[in-house]
């Protein structure tokens, strides 16, 4: 327990976790800070006997509406029994004297995530694209979940969403940014412009990639569960497509901050592979999916600006914080620059 990281308090989390989650019984707790997460803090628990993952909120500087762990508790337990592939959430606390912050356990997945070049080369060409098209069909999937049936259908208002989009993430800059960027501004604007209309609205990860999924351990064609619904709502599907495509950047134009780049010539699919697909499975029209994946740059770059917030009052876990102040420079200038070579007027400024 002298080990034990930041964000979890052990002793206060022992008698609680022996009265509310399965498996538990009144025995001494370690904890672990697991690798990979910038934004909400995940830590694998045990006892010596069995192992759980906890979810809970950053240490510091949470905006409004943002780190909500009661929707990540409740999306996972209306999609458990769906064909989204979750892991089974198992108690949720809003008791902030348990351990100082809103949080919820987890079942814990065995599986594979892939979030290193080297990690993507250990796959053969065959397993790359199978990997390449269940990632796309697990989203048609998401987005196929009929969101009333499985009672979410109040977890968002999707009428609007796009629009409000813009600018509740405009509001969000206001709130993090630690100095001015007159490209944000001026991104905002060309964004405000080209708003366009939504296709009926679907359930909403938010935040949809390829390190946000485990992959069976023997089967990289087969995804075990899908991690990170902290940003997930009701709303049009096509942002999640915009956004996984921003993070699916290919060795010819990676996209600075967001991982490693997809090496296509290793037999994973390209990104018009991935839209083709997409569109065909979900029937979907994705004709203006550059300001969908240009909305998406623009949410990164003001997500990254809030972790750099945190990281310049000494509120991060963990270590790689040092460039984020950068990243979100390049970000937007690289959202800029696709937005001034779009198809869509508005979008060209």
């Amino acid at each position: 327990m002298t080990d034990t990281p930041p964000g979890v308090d052990l002793a206060r989390l022992r008698p609680w976790f022996a009265a509310h989650v399965e498996g538990a019984g009144d025995r001494p707790l370690h904890a672990t800070l697991v690798a990979g997460g910038r934004s909400n803090l995940t830590y694998l628990v045990g006892d010596g006997e069995h192992e759980w993952v906890l979810r809970r909120p950053p240490l510091g500087h949470v905006l409004p509406t943002a780190h909500d762990m009661r929707r990540e508790y409740t999306v996972l337990r209306a999609l458990a029994p769906t064909d989204v592939p979750v892991p089974r959430p198992l108690a949720f606390c809003d008791d902030e004297s348990v351990n100082d912050a809103p949080f919820y356990v987890m079942e814990k997945v065995d599986g594979v995530i892939l979030r290193t070049p080297d990690q993507m080369a250990r796959l053969s060409p065959a397993d790359a694209r199978r990997c390449s098209d269940e990632l796309v069909d697990v989203l048609v999937a998401v987005h196929a979940v009929d969101y009333e049936a499985v009672g979410l259908a109040g977890f968002g208002r999707p009428d609007g969403y796009v629009e409000r989009q813009v600018r509740r993430w405009g509001e969000q800059w206001e709130r993090s940014k630690t100095r001015e960027l007159p490209a944000v501004d001026e991104l905002a604007r060309r964004l405000r412009a080209a708003v366009p209309a939504s296709p009926p609205p679907t359930i909403v990860h938010g935040d949809y990639r390829l390190d946000n999924t485990m992959l069976a351990p023997d089967d990289p064609g087969r995804i075990v569960a899908v991690l990170d619904w902290e940003m997930a709502t009701l709303g049009d599907p096509l942002a999640d497509l915009g956004l996984f495509l921003v993070y699916w950047a290919q060795d010819d134009g990676a996209t600075p901050g967001v991982g490693a780049a997809i090496d296509t010539r290793a037999g994973f699919a390209t990104r018009d592979e991935i839209v083709e697909r997409y569109a065909h499975r979900s029937g979907r029209d994705v004709s203006q999916l550059d300001f969908y994946e240009i909305l998406a740059t623009y949410k990164l770059a003001i997500i990254l600006e809030g972790i750099h917030a945190r990281f310049l009052m000494g509120k991060t876990v963990g270590e790689g914080f040092e460039h984020i102040g950068a990243m979100v420079e390049a970000l937007v200038q690289r959202a800029l620059d696709r937005a001034s070579r779009s198809d869509v007027a508005a979008l060209r400024g």
